[in-house]
């Protein structure tokens, strides 16, 4: 069997091959390139199946066998802190999404200091745990969160930890594996055991059969129930951020606000129709990204998905660029915020336009072009968007704003 590990950074990329099976296979490493969008030269060069999981996002890591990922990897060392621990569940969910196993390495706490303050540890947001087991009992893939080391437990008080300076991380101290967490440490441990399982399923049982298996697994199962206990023990509930900045109301009030689009040769279809009650995701911002497209991939696991595809949910999902007003006596529901703007949506999209290269004539494409040329024939911006306006437009089944609205009719 042959492997290939591609890689955003290869020191990361040696860290988890000399820590796991990996390094007595036969394999080779390949550098990934995240989107069309962030680097066009070379992005189309990345094979079909890879391109799946780099649709909403791209992860730290991705291990395959003979053409097939077995497994992903997404590394962090942000404070996790309200939506924080959410800013890369987007790229935990692409991978799951297309049948593969995704570890999340993240910090149990990291310190923070601010001025006339002591340090202090900022703590996971333990509502994590809960969105990767709900991701698991949709799909039956491992979505796996492993601590990366810390002085959390060691010195709860955080003026007491000598490794201020990395806000009491503990990175390896091997110079080939820089910036990766330290390797000794049980968490990293566990999570090598947890790969060389992985590893060892689907060798020995192919890629379908070993799917269907790996929920099965003593190490899977001792490590879910593992989150499960954390988010118990953490005080986790779904009054938590991001949820707490979700409202639901019947969707007779979304469309009704949405009426203002409609007129004699136009009506809204029938997907947002088809579910009695939306939950609104308030964001009242002016329009940008991370950490919002990772929160929102989240809440549609915590409260509206119940099958594999945006159709199949309890509720509408929606994002709101302002805070929102129910008005119960109208049916309807209004938007008073003045930062969010759908001239800044529609700007963003814009410039991702520019990257796209299809309104050239065949003279003017370079010889190095045509692939990318022929990849956006198939794919058209997919790939050319920024990574926000892909994830907000891949989960949300309408995004409104005080001076516009965008969404689906089927």
């Amino acid at each position: 069997m042959n492997y290939r590990i591609w890689y955003s950074t290869e020191p990361f990329a040696d860290f988890i091959i000399d820590h796991t099976d990996l390094k007595n296979k036969s394999f080779v490493k390949k550098k990934m390139y995240e989107s069309d969008a962030n680097n066009a030269k070379n992005f189309h060069t990345m094979p079909d199946h890879i391109k799946k999981i780099l649709y909403l996002d791209a992860p730290d890591l991705i291990v395959e066998i003979d053409h097939e990922p077995i497994f992903s990897v997404e590394v962090s060392t942000e404070a996790g802190t309200g939506h924080n621990a959410f800013q890369r569940f987007a790229r935990l969910a692409a991978s799951v999404e297309n049948n593969v196993p995704a570890f999340y390495i993240y910090p149990e706490a990291a310190i923070i200091t601010r001025k006339s303050t002591p340090p202090k540890w900022d703590k996971i947001n333990p509502l994590v745990f809960k969105a990767l087991d709900d991701v698991m009992s949709i799909y039956n893939i491992p979505a796996l969160l492993y601590y990366y080391p810390s002085d959390f437990r060691s010195h709860p008080d955080a003026s007491t930890s000598t490794n201020q300076l990395s806000k009491g991380i503990l990175h390896d101290p091997n110079r080939n594996y820089s910036g990766s967490p330290l390797g000794t440490d049980s968490e990293m441990t566990k999570m090598f055991n947890a790969m060389d399982e992985i590893i060892s399923v689907f060798e020995k049982n192919g890629i379908v059969k070993g799917r269907e298996k790996l929920l099965g697994k003593r190490t899977i199962i001792a490590r879910r129930a593992f989150m499960n206990q954390e988010y118990l023990n953490k005080g986790g509930n779904l009054n938590m951020s991001p949820l707490s900045a979700t409202i639901k109301v019947p969707t007779d009030y979304l469309l009704n606000h949405l009426s203002q689009f409609e007129n004699a040769k136009y009506s809204i279809g029938e997907l947002l129709r088809s579910r009695k009650e939306t939950i609104i995701y308030k964001v009242n911002a002016a329009f940008r990204g991370d950490p919002y497209p990772g929160a929102l991939a989240a809440i549609d696991y915590l409260l509206c998905r119940e099958g594999k595809s945006f159709e199949e949910r309890k509720y509408n999902l929606v994002l709101a660029w302002s805070d929102i007003l129910v008005d119960n006596k109208k049916k309807t529901i209004t938007l008073p915020g003045t930062k969010g703007k759908v001239d800044d949506f529609v700007k963003a999209v814009h410039a991702s336009e520019n990257k796209n290269i299809l309104s050239k004539d065949y003279k003017d494409i370079a010889n190095h072009e045509i692939p990318r040329y022929y990849m956006q024939v198939r794919y058209g911006s997919t790939y050319s968007k920024v990574k926000h306006i892909r994830v907000f437009s891949y989960f949300a089944d309408a995004i409104i704003f005080p001076d516009g609205a965008l969404w689906r009719d089927a």
